[in-house]
């Protein structure tokens, strides 16, 4: 892929933020407003991927009506508008108002780990507003703790430097995806306690299959990076339940899962993982990235790629 011009880099950016940092200045009740309409021309004028939303509605809630199907899709554009202008939002909120309305429960065993040297994996999914818990380290009592995130670099320059910069604000450090190995492990031999944050719900290429899980009724290949760090590392591992119990705050709610990941079985963290985001979007299925195509790669054409798929699973 081509890579853009360092000058024409630094002009998008410098425009991105010209753009949307006096959006951001504006009271999210303002905000709301704009959200309001943004969803409405997302939804019903420019139709974003809603062949994709209502299939996959569809099929992982296949006992529900029509009716309530269409209300899900209804909600879910809705919230996605509003996940955008929150994210927004994150450029110019202060430190007081992101402690108000990002709130965490549940999380003083994890901390206690942290001040005592140990490290911590932290499930989430791309549920709620996932970008808001990168401020998770304003609530660290070890002032020798790290909190790691887990990204992908965007394609545009620009728009991945942006979001550095947003996820960086309260002392999170975002790792590349190719990098996760040798970051954890580096700060872990350097005696630096952390916690790490994976979406662990992303899609993986065949290549990266690690095992099938039942997941919203399908059969969902899956990826087990963070299981294999945290059992390497012997940390502890919780899933962040989050809620969002009124427009513009949520509340992460720490559910322990081991308190040794190395004394796990294989793939039971992962499959463990699963069943709690499961719980968490039947509960409020409007709140989950429905627009991503989840379920495109099947355990048929990954046993016709690869012939020794059974041993090569095994060998995991």
């Amino acid at each position: 892929m081509k890579k853009t011009p360092k000058a024409l880099s630094a002009l998008q950016y410098a425009l991105l933020c010209a753009v949307l940092t006096p959006l951001s200045l504006l009271p999210l009740r303002a905000l709301y407003l704009i959200s309001d309409v943004l969803a409405w021309t997302v939804h019903s004028v420019v139709r974003y991927r809603r062949k994709v939303v209502a299939s996959n509605l569809r099929s992982s809630f296949p006992g529900r009506a029509e009716r309530e199907i269409a209300s899900i899709e209804r909600r879910f554009y809705r919230f996605l508008a509003d996940y955008f202008v929150e994210t927004v939002k994150m450029l110019t909120m202060s430190r007081r108002q992101m402690l108000r309305r990002m709130r965490f429960e549940g999380m003083e065993e994890a901390d206690r780990a942290l001040s005592e040297g140990r490290d911590v994996t932290l499930y989430l999914g791309h549920y709620c507003n996932w970008e808001w818990v990168s401020s998770l380290p304003l609530h660290f009592t070890s002032a020798k703790a790290v909190g790691g995130q887990i990204y992908h670099p965007l394609e545009n320059e620009a728009s991945d430097r942006f979001f550095l910069r947003l996820r960086g604000r309260w002392g999170a450090v975002s790792i590349r995806l190719n990098d996760t190995l040798k970051v954890i492990t580096g700060w872990h031999r350097e005696g630096t306690p952390s916690m790490t944050g994976y979406i662990a719900d992303q899609m993986p290429g065949y290549n990266g299959i690690h095992c099938w899980v039942d997941f919203l009724n399908h059969d969902t290949p899956v990826y087990s990076g963070p299981e294999r760090i945290a059992r390497m590392l012997h940390s502890e591992a919780y899933y962040l339940d989050i809620t969002r119990p009124r427009r513009g705050e949520y509340v992460g709610r720490f559910v322990k899962m081991a308190s040794d990941a190395s004394k796990c079985e294989k793939f039971s963290l992962t499959r463990e993982y699963f069943r709690l985001l499961e719980a968490s979007i039947e509960r409020a299925p409007e709140y989950w990235l429905w627009s991503h195509r989840r379920w495109k790669r099947t355990r048929e054409a990954f046993m016709a790629r690869f012939p020794d798929a059974e041993a090569r699973l095994r060998r995991l």
